[in-house]
């Protein structure tokens, strides 16, 4: 029996997998224009016949490093095309460690069948000068992950690669970008630091939860049926991810809420991504249950009524208004038999839980913008969860 394949290659919400993947380099950057801009004025010479540029690039796990060089260098190939020939080598030294083997790579991106062989350093970058010399190209070489070099084998390779074109008959043969998570700075010696330039160092910080859901949206719309989201989910994936500020975090969480509806599909269940499929495709949820569930046993009695309304509303929909809080907070102290706090109080109460991270608030301007909303949502936990527990702990507390 192959019945549990049907869902392979459904497509059902799905429509372009490529969004989804690490990899994949979108038409446009978002989050990233300021540090795109700085990126090019480091290689305003590059679309002279003997310009070049050099970059030190650094961030975080998941700020969008790779991608922002690698449209940096997809866009200048294609915008200077007429002007001078230009190509690029992005060589991930963590698979490539040692000088030897980056030297390889660099040669085999221009000529894939050259041999390497019993060549040494020296004259595989006499071969990476003459492959330029013969097309009249100009290499931009990115070093991706370049630390893991540099531990291995120094920064030598760095400082021939900087200075490839001494004694020749042109300049501007090669372009240096290195992209690390570190200060790589440090490993460098003061004549490769010279070159390199301290002022050409780029600092590349986390994306903002606003950035997490630009990029969510982003790969939405490229990757998925028209019709089968919502704008609230977007947004309810870019705050679970927030905290690490890790694009890579975002498309994931986007990616198996995605694969979580697909796998509901039958015939009958409508296609569209709901709150459910975010929370029930999540690992990350249950490690933070489990770990700050003592946060929620620790409330007084009309707090955790108070997110008992939050969570019968999050259940059901990904944000809700204080206004929605206070409307159910109400019922529920019907339903407990209890005198309902003040406003003041219930407003101390959310924000207690904003502070140990149960909840989440965006403040947002009314249409007239004569005032603000917030609003609220749980990016981090299961809703239904938390309730059921509130649920049996509630009688106890209040007795």
């Amino acid at each position: 029996m192959t019945d549990y394949l049907d869902h392979i290659g459904t497509g059902i919400i799905l429509d372009n997998a490529d969004a989804f993947n690490f990899d994949f380099v979108p038409p446009a950057l978002v989050g990233r224009e300021q540090l795109q801009r700085e990126l090019a004025s480091k290689f305003i010479t590059i679309a002279q016949p003997e310009g070049s540029g050099r970059v030190v690039l650094t961030g975080p796990v998941g700020s969008g490093k790779t991608v922002l060089i690698r449209r940096f260098c997809e866009d200048v190939q294609r915008k200077f095309a007429d002007q001078r020939p230009i190509r690029s080598a992005h060589i991930n030294c963590r698979n490539a460690s040692t000088s030897m083997q980056v030297v390889q790579r660099i040669v085999h991106t221009l000529d894939p069948g050259h041999p390497d062989r019993g060549l040494s350093i020296g004259e595989l970058l006499n071969s990476i000068r003459k492959l330029l010399d013969r097309t009249s190209s100009h290499l931009i070489v990115v070093l991706d992950e370049v630390d893991h070099v540099l531990r291995r084998s120094g920064d030598e390779l760095l400082y021939h690669l900087l200075r490839i074109d001494e004694d020749q008959r042109r300049n501007g043969s090669v372009s240096l970008i290195l992209i690390s998570q570190e200060q790589v700075l440090d490993f460098l010696e003061p004549a490769v630091i010279s070159r390199l330039g301290q002022s050409n160092h780029i600092r590349v910080a986390p994306y903002t939860v606003d950035e997490l859901e630009e990029i969510a949206l982003q790969r939405a719309e490229i990757g998925l049926v028209e019709g089968t989201w919502d704008f609230d989910v977007i947004r309810l994936i870019a705050e679970k991810a927030g905290p690490s500020g890790d694009a890579r975090r975002v498309i994931e969480y986007l990616n198996a809420a995605v694969e979580r509806c697909e796998f509901r599909q039958d015939g009958v269940t409508p296609p569209y991504l709901t709150i459910q499929d975010v929370h029930d495709s999540s690992e990350f949820i249950a490690y933070n249950v489990s770990t700050k569930m003592d946060h929620v046993d620790d409330l007084s009695g009309h707090a955790m009524m108070t997110l008992l309304a939050i969570c019968r509303r999050l259940k059901k929909s990904p944000t809700m208004t204080m206004g929605d809080v206070s409307s159910l907070y109400h019922l529920i102290c019907e339903e407990y038999e209890q005198k309902p706090k003040s406003h003041t109080t219930m407003w101390k109460y959310v924000k207690h839980l904003e502070h140990t991270q149960i909840v989440v608030s965006t403040i947002s301007t009314v249409e007239d913008g004569r005032g603000r909303t917030t609003h609220l949502t749980m990016p981090h936990f299961l809703p239904a969860d938390i309730a059921s527990r509130l649920e049996m702990l509630i009688p106890k507390r209040l007795r």
